[in-house]
């Protein structure tokens, strides 16, 4: 479903992302980790058009997207959902509106359709009932499900997820972790996940890679990586854990 090739990205004179290499396959869950400014984020962007690029090429479903025209990206992105850091609702819009907009932007329904489809993936993050209501009227944790539902509005083949369980107690990130494990099941959707999260890494990986200062350092099941002998990787998991206690 994803392959990137060789992939470098440089914002001025900082080399971001340096000969990036890895595959995704249909209905894997990949979960990507490493510190602050490893290029976590700055991989999630390119995988979805935002950013290009300067030595490499990115595929997705076969087609290499690096090059590709605006036109052209914004087809490949009806196939992908992302769910941002901080949820990126619009907070002048109810619920039920921000998880249709991208229907009412990009499709061609009726606003009955709509409605289903709104209430229909509503109910699928547990958020029944909901649709009238404000972002500002929610909680943080509510507000990763919004973002959820309006991210599988066009049941995407591909879903992208920025730190999903930011800024949420352990609660609420247990609950966050068990709706991508769902969403992996019940839609069987191909799935990357940026974290922080050690625990949350581990439940709901297939496979975990971890990038370090730009490279990526190690990729493997949750079992191989925890049997890591490199001491970057290891150093990682158990600051993450004991920041956990």
């Amino acid at each position: 479903m994803i392959k990137v090739v060789n992939v470098h990205k440089y914002f001025k004179d900082r080399h971001i992302l340096k000969d990036i290499n890895f595959e995704v396959k249909k209905g894997e869950t990949l979960v990507i980790i490493g510190g602050s400014g490893s290029g976590k984020s700055t991989l999630l962007k390119l995988l979805i058009g935002l950013l290009r690029p300067e030595k490499g090429k990115i595929f997705i479903k076969d087609e290499e997207i690096s090059q590709m025209t605006e036109a052209q990206l914004d087809k490949i992105r009806l196939k992908m959902g992302m769910v941002f850091q901080y949820s990126a609702l619009f907070d002048s819009m109810s619920v039920g509106d921000n998880v249709g907009f991208g229907l009412k932007e990009h499709g061609k329904m009726r606003k009955e359709q709509i409605r289903q489809i709104v209430e229909e993936k509503l109910k699928m993050v547990e958020l029944e009932g909901f649709a009238d209501f404000m972002p500002n009227e929610l909680s943080g944790g509510m507000k990763k499900r919004v973002s959820l539902a309006r991210a599988i509005a066009f049941e995407p083949e591909i879903l992208l997820y920025d730190e999903p369980s930011s800024g949420l107690d352990p609660i609420t990130s247990a609950k966050i972790d068990d709706l991508i494990v769902q969403m992996q099941k019940l839609l069987g959707v191909t799935s990357i996940v940026v974290t922080h999260d050690m625990n949350s890494a581990f439940y709901i990986a297939d496979r975990i890679a971890m990038l370090y200062n730009g490279e990526m350092i190690a990729i493997g099941t949750p079992e191989e990586i925890k049997k890591s002998t490199d001491n970057r990787v290891l150093e990682f998991i158990n600051v993450s854990k004991e920041r956990k206690r």
